[in-house]
């Protein structure tokens, strides 16, 4: 079945404050998808973030990102009131997301709003007939499910806050950096993630450990709400689950065993990938790699929970760095660049048979971008999983010098109709933003490709200021033989560079951009891209 969707990040939603919500602005996004006749809504991984605001560095694989959590919901349902939610004057509801401010303010007020939840559990017939009365009972239904990584995940969180905060306290005497990682500042049982040790702390600090429980409890309710409103309007929601995790998370934390870590928790080698489309030097991504022997002895068992909880929340699963399934580049621990690693054996066929065998069918997609061999195509083939393809790759000049014959992202060129067409990714730069740096050949040959006419530098440069050449991108992932095409919002607009959302291997304002109220409405775009969809039987 041929689909089409929109790639957005739900933090990129607008009107909320600070940051994108799962509240008005998302459901009204679902509307909008539907009015213009598109089928999916693709989002990035939802977990809570750390350092850098990256959703691909999440202190959980399990866990969803406490910043998505929509104030005025918790009020309309009476969890909270609007003397907890009140924001401060310097965040604002328009423009990027600050997110030191945004984790600031939101986050102590969401510990006393689940401390004031706590309080109406304990006693409900205070709070009135806003209160629902079932919340207690969903709440302990919820933690009694989520045992399995909620209870480390919030342990984890607990002991780090503490433990930060220690760090950040001897900086400031000492005037030096101190790391305060769970493997190197922590109290060695606890970051040995010692049962007795872990126990302990929990009965010591149960009033953080409650309130973080209760915060997801926030969290999966909103998301919950969110897809079956998605689900009734034919709208289904395509998920992402980075291949590694974060090192500074409770994954790795209550699970050292099934990564590569020495008898001290560091690391012994960790991932990224050699040079590629996004970097000369490659992508030192930092985070720890698998032990998958280790893995293997339990039938992947961490990997098979981790997916069946992703499908639980998702219609589809897109896995990202999907080659690394094959085999990872492996990066001995300390290297300043990706340039010093090495290619090792990953798991192969084995672990999605384990995964099939335990899910049955799966909706995945695999993200099958950079360095790939025939041991990367035959095992993306062997599971039946559709691969991508991003237009704007076919333009980079290694792949043009193949001729248009052999390039692989041209929509003529697609070997099967088995794979999701993109004209860019969150990585990407948006298409009017990568239109405007290409060089004047390179530029008059993308004008020449879909105009079918034979171009001048002006005529060229006339196309990309009319933005004719973007929407020539998105007809051409539309219009392609790939059976799902996804567009992320930046390219239905053709906005430029300043909407980017990520720029690998740089930090300090990715992850930032939003939407405006418009562009998630707007009717006239809407019954555009309907028109299409139509057009090319989406």
């Amino acid at each position: 079945m041929r689909k089409a969707g929109i790639l957005l990040h739900p933090t990129s939603l607008p009107t909320s404050a600070g940051i994108g919500t799962l509240g008005k602005s998302a459901f009204a996004f679902v509307d909008f998808l539907e009015k213009a006749g598109m089928k999916l809504w693709q989002v990035l991984p939802l977990g809570p973030t750390g350092y850098g605001d990256s959703p691909y560095q999440s202190f959980s694989t399990f866990a969803l990102n406490p910043l998505l959590i929509d104030f005025d919901d918790l009020v309309e349902r009476g969890w909270a009131t609007s003397a907890l939610i009140k924001k401060p004057s310097y965040i604002k509801n328009k423009g990027a997301v600050d997110y030191g401010s945004v984790v600031w303010w939101k986050s102590h007020a969401l510990q006393k709003i689940a401390k004031h939840f706590l309080e109406l559990m304990t006693n409900p017939d205070s709070a009135g007939e806003g209160f629902d009365q079932n919340a207690k009972m969903e709440f302990f239904s919820f933690c009694r499910e989520n045992q399995y990584w909620l209870k480390d995940y919030a342990a984890f969180m607990s002991i780090k806050s503490y433990y930060d905060e220690k760090a950040q306290a001897e900086c400031k005497k000492t005037g030096t950096v101190v790391n305060g990682s769970w493997n190197v500042y922590w109290a060695k049982k606890l970051s040995k993630h010692d049962e007795t040790a872990v126990e302990q702390w929990i009965n010591e600090h149960t009033e953080d450990f409650l309130q973080t429980e209760v915060i997801q409890f926030f969290a999966f309710k909103q998301w919950q709400a969110l897809h079956e409103y998605a689900k009734s309007k034919g709208i289904e929601i395509v998920g992402d689950v980075p291949i590694f995790v974060a090192p500074d998370s409770s994954d790795v934390w209550a699970n050292q065993k099934l990564f590569q870590t020495g008898k001290d928790g560091t690391f012994t080698n960790v991932a990224g990938v050699p040079p590629d489309y996004f970097s000369a030097t490659g992508q030192l991504w930092g985070n720890p790699l698998y032990n998958w022997k280790n893995m293997k002895k339990d039938g992947y068992a961490w990997w098979i929970a981790r997916v069946k909880k992703m499908l639980s929340l998702v219609d589809y699963v897109r896995i990202d760095h999907f080659r690394g399934f094959e085999a990872y580049w492996a990066i001995p621990f300390g290297s300043p660049t990706a340039e010093t690693g090495k290619w090792e054996k990953g798991p192969g066929i084995d672990l999605f048979n384990a995964i099939k065998k335990e899910l049955g069918d799966l909706p995945l997609i695999a993200e099958d971008l950079g360095v790939i061999t025939d041991g990367v195509r035959e095992l993306r083939d062997s599971t039946g999983l559709p691969g991508m393809k991003v237009l704007q790759f076919a333009f980079d000049k290694n792949e043009w010098k193949q001729g248009a014959l052999k390039n692989a992202f041209l929509p003529h060129n697609f070997e099967t109709t088995n794979c999701v067409a993109y004209t860019g990714t969150h990585d990407n730069d948006t298409t009017q933003g990568l239109l405007a740096s290409l060089d004047e050949e390179t530029l008059v040959l993308v004008a020449d490709y879909f105009t079918g006419e034979k171009n001048t530098v002006e005529s060229a440069k006339k196309l990309l200021s009319s933005k004719k050449l973007t929407k020539e991108f998105i007809k051409a992932v539309l219009k392609s033989t790939a059976e799902t095409a996804i567009v992320p919002l930046q390219d239905i607009y053709a906005l430029s560079s300043e909407a980017r959302m990520n720029m690998p291997s740089t930090a300090g304002s990715n992850w930032a951009w939003r939407a405006s109220e418009k562009q998630i409405s707007d009717e006239k775009t809407a019954a555009w891209l309907k028109n299409l969809t139509v057009l090319y039987a989406r």
